[in-house]
């Protein structure tokens, strides 16, 4: 194991300091490991609050600020954040308009995320569950899909719905038409090494791939020979497509993320194959986003999300963005 890492232990705390003092415009909650909007709470404003393992960087640290996530609540790697840590961030974050849970459907993460709402005291709190993984229908850690991608997107285009002034139901309203409206799949050429753990979570051979990886190195549909870029498009593509299904006509917003490990000349080799596919069913892309946004530590791999979009959706994900992982 090779990592740019102190005491394995405090690999989180150490990377949460680091993070307020690239980001001066965040503040960060040290305690209960909560990051925040240097301006919350804001009066009169819905505030989103997410929060996951830490390993998933930039998730969800690196999508706090305007138009997007109030606070993101981190775990230990692959391990969700405790309750008192989510009260914490509701608190920090409401101006009295309520607050909205955005959790990824994780067992741990789902239960916390409740209890949370619970000792909230007298905070109007609604919750949003993402389950946009097409791979599974269960997994080691889910009962039903996991939330992936589409996380990312709810967070955004919630965020902007906030931003503007709308109330707590319009706001959950608009990041539940974002996740019925998602699906993504992934693919994974490496495993990625937990640091308290010292090796890989789990064995693939040079010439072998897992399609429909988790997150956390939970295993997908199958594992297959390595291939090509364009047969790995394939891949993804069909299965996404499928699920919803899109269908010829559809406007979509196209997410192809990295895991980790692979640079970006290759994601954007790979969104080019994609591109055609997609192009090749009819889909018309609106918007793209391609980079790496929701890893997997160090795992070499990439996922594709597709979300279908209509004007007031798009208009959302068009209305400026400030974060440290996401502006414009």
């Amino acid at each position: 194991m090779k990592k740019l890492i102190n005491d394995p232990a405090n690999v989180v705390a150490e990377a949460l300091a680091g993070f307020q003092a690239a980001h001066p415009d965040v503040r960060v909650d040290h305690d209960n490991r909560v990051v925040y909007r240097a301006d919350a709470p804001r009066l009169g404003k819905v505030g989103l609050v997410s929060g996951g393992g830490s390993g998933h960087e930039p998730l969800h640290a690196g999508f706090v600020g305007a138009g997007m996530l109030d606070a993101a609540c981190a775990g230990e790697i692959f391990t969700s954040p405790v309750p008192d840590q989510m009260v914490a961030a509701t608190q920090l974050v409401n101006g009295g308009a309520g607050v909205l849970h955005i959790v990824k459907n994780y067992t741990g993460d789902i239960m916390n995320f409740e209890m949370a709402a619970e000792l909230a005291d007298d905070i109007p709190v609604e919750s949003v569950v993402t389950n946009d993984d097409v791979a599974v229908e269960d997994s080691l850690y889910t009962a039903g899909r996991r939330g992936v991608g589409v996380t990312v997107l709810v967070e955004k285009i919630a965020g902007a719905a906030a931003e503007e002034g709308r109330s707590l139901a319009d706001v959950a309203a608009i990041a539940r038409r974002v996740n019925e409206n998602g699906r993504s799949l992934g693919v994974a050429l490496t495993s990625c090494t937990v640091p308290a753990a010292g090796r890989p979570t789990f064995e693939l051979a040079d010439d072998e791939m897992e399609v429909g990886i988790g997150i956390h190195g939970e295993p997908g549909r199958r594992r297959v020979p390595l291939a090509t870029a364009a047969e790995i498009a394939g891949m993804l593509v069909e299965p996404v497509v499928a699920d919803l299904p899109y269908e010829r006509g559809d406007t979509v917003i196209a997410f192809l993320n990295g895991m980790g490990g692979t640079p970006l000349i290759e994601l954007y080799l790979m969104y080019g194959e994609i591109s055609k596919q997609l192009a090749g069913r009819g889909l018309t892309v609106a918007r793209s986003l391609v980079g790496p946004y929701i890893t997997s530590l160090e795992m070499a791999g990439c996922s594709l999300t597709l979300l279908r979009v209509d004007d007031e959706l798009l208009s959302l994900w068009d209305a400026p963005v400030r974060t440290a992982a996401l502006r414009w």
